[in-house]
């Protein structure tokens, strides 16, 4: 697979430096079900890479340390990690909002037939992929029978009060474009996909976020294959917008992967892009270091937080005119 770092490094994005720090997201490992040709991790049934029991007790006196008050835990599959439920009693039981990045389908596979009840008992909030609410496109994406294993799998939510009105149980969705285009305004997609699976499947969920797929990882790889790159990066600059700059992610979020190593963001991680700061790099730093004010590491795939409407892991940063979606986005 080809890497994209070479033609990403250069760049003219603006310096940011971090601010408070209010979320720790934690890559627990790269092992997955799945294997989605959009995944900016490359994540699959045959990784073996895997945070270890003392790195995975550390991140609850690290919550403690800095005051953080969100734990979002990712992967790959966060719930394939053997100490998945160990981690998620840990932070709840400081009183710390935990976040599990699911791909649905976990949910009915063999093993973890109980993992949406535990998320229910433990409240913890859903952030599910779907990037599609056709059979068709998420298949392609991600696999056959990847679609009705969703659905399923957010019906089991449905049933436990996830996204449902006056609920407690928060369930989001993640929409990704299939290619080499900006996603669609976010809150008129969001009415079509509750419109669409509330009609046919009787589904419903709290927000959808629309995220900007980055030109890295197996994403990079195919957009380098179709001779894609250079335009894919020409459509995000010509379409920066500076008010973005104010909200990225990486302001308030540290990543960690599943070695305890520091990143601004997931996207850095997965570029092997370390934090600035020499002597903050690692998860055991964080125990005595407050990261706030540090310089944080850019390259022109920053470009892809800050275009359009913007994108975090909390979807657009900022609404735009509700219009219709791009032409050559395919819902």
């Amino acid at each position: 697979m080809k890497s994209t770092i070479e033609l990403l490094e250069h760049t003219d994005f603006p310096a940011i430096k971090r601010q408070t720090l209010t979320i720790l997201q934690v890559n627990m490992g790269y092992l997955c079900n799945m294997s989605c040709v959009h995944c900016h991790v490359a994540a699959s049934p045959y990784r073996t890479e895997m945070m270890s029991r003392e790195l995975v007790e550390l991140i609850p006196k690290v919550l403690q340390a800095q005051n953080i008050d969100t734990l979002d835990l990712t992967g790959g599959a966060p719930e394939m990690h053997e100490d998945f439920k160990y981690l998620v009693k840990a932070a709840r039981a400081l009183g710390v909002t935990v976040i599990d990045r699911c791909n649905l389908t976990i949910l009915m596979e063999e093993g973890y037939e109980d993992m949406a009840q535990f998320l229910a008992d433990n409240q913890v909030e859903v952030v599910a992929s779907l990037p599609c609410y056709s059979l068709e496109n998420v298949d392609k994406q991600r696999g056959k029978g990847a679609f009705d294993d969703s659905i399923l799998g957010l019906q089991k939510l449905n049933s436990l009060s996830y996204g449902k009105p006056d609920s407690s149980l928060t369930l989001n969705l993640v929409f990704n474009p299939q290619g080499a285009t900006l996603p669609p305004n976010q809150q008129q997609l969001e009415a079509e996909y509750k419109r669409e699976l509330k009609e046919h499947f009787d589904i419903e969920f709290n927000q959808l976020f629309a995220l900007t797929n980055m030109p890295i990882q197996r994403f990079g790889a195919v957009l380098l294959a179709k001779n894609q790159f250079h335009p894919y990066m020409t459509l995000l600059k010509d379409n920066y917008v500076t008010a973005n700059l104010a909200g990225v992610m990486c302001r308030s979020t540290i990543s960690v992967n599943w070695l305890g190593e520091l990143f601004d963001c997931d996207f850095n991680q997965q570029l092997e892009i370390l934090v600035p700061n020499k002597s903050r790099r690692h998860l055991n730093d964080l125990l005595t270091q407050n990261p706030s004010g540090d310089d944080i590491a850019i390259a022109d795939h920053c470009y892809g937080c800050t275009a359009g409407q913007g994108s975090s892991c909390g979807g657009a940063l900022e609404e735009e005119e509700i219009g219709h979606p791009a032409e050559d986005t395919i819902i």
